[in-house]
């Protein structure tokens, strides 16, 4: 069986919303995400429940089936850090866009590819657009979080294909520059 990666999928981590409060009136989140034997770590911002980290961690995809899950924590300095939920991430809607290869080539920049909605099968908590714009494939995400009284988390999604890489879409089309 072929080992090399599909492609690269970057995660744009950008804020999470109304998340719960687990110190005395705030909290100091952080976000992990797991997929298979990858593991990586957002910085942690103190005091809020409404952080922005705008970061970009980006994980080797060998197997779209093997769930990509974010957990958010609450950091503590002298306990153990808190657990404020958690969402999995159903990439496999994106992945069928990036199918579409060289017919993208003609669709204007800005246009929706295709529309996810909420179901008990991803964590959206609001209409997902997958969109073509400027010669990449991306998807904003609002991700409801599971196991905690309330919280949202915002990201997008990235696709790239590079050396080693087995590839999913055709000619490189579906994000395969870098940004």
């Amino acid at each position: 069986m072929d080992q090399r990666p599909l492609g690269l999928l970057t995660i744009h981590v950008k804020r999470g919303i109304n998340l719960a409060i687990r110190d005395h009136r705030s909290s100091d989140p952080y976000i992990v995400i797991t997929v298979a034997d990858q593991t990586l770590k957002t910085r942690v911002v103190k005091k809020n429940c409404n952080p922005v980290w705008n970061e970009e961690m980006t994980v080797a995809i060998k197997d779209p089936n093997v769930p990509i899950r974010l957990t958010v924590f609450d950091w503590d300095k002298f306990t153990g850090d808190d657990k404020m939920g958690d969402a999995n991430l159903d990439i496999k809607p994106y992945l069928e866009s990036l199918k579409m290869g060289m017919e993208l080539l003609r669709l204007p920049n800005g246009c929706a590819i295709k529309r996810v909605q909420p179901s008990r099968d991803n964590c959206l908590s609001d209409e997902s657009s997958i969109v073509w714009n400027n010669g990449k494939i991306t998807q904003d995400m609002i991700l409801r979080l599971n196991n905690v009284e309330c919280g949202e988390i915002e990201i997008m999604l990235e696709w790239h294909e590079g050396a080693g890489c087995r590839g999913i879409t055709s000619k490189g089309v579906g994000g395969s520059s870098s940004t």
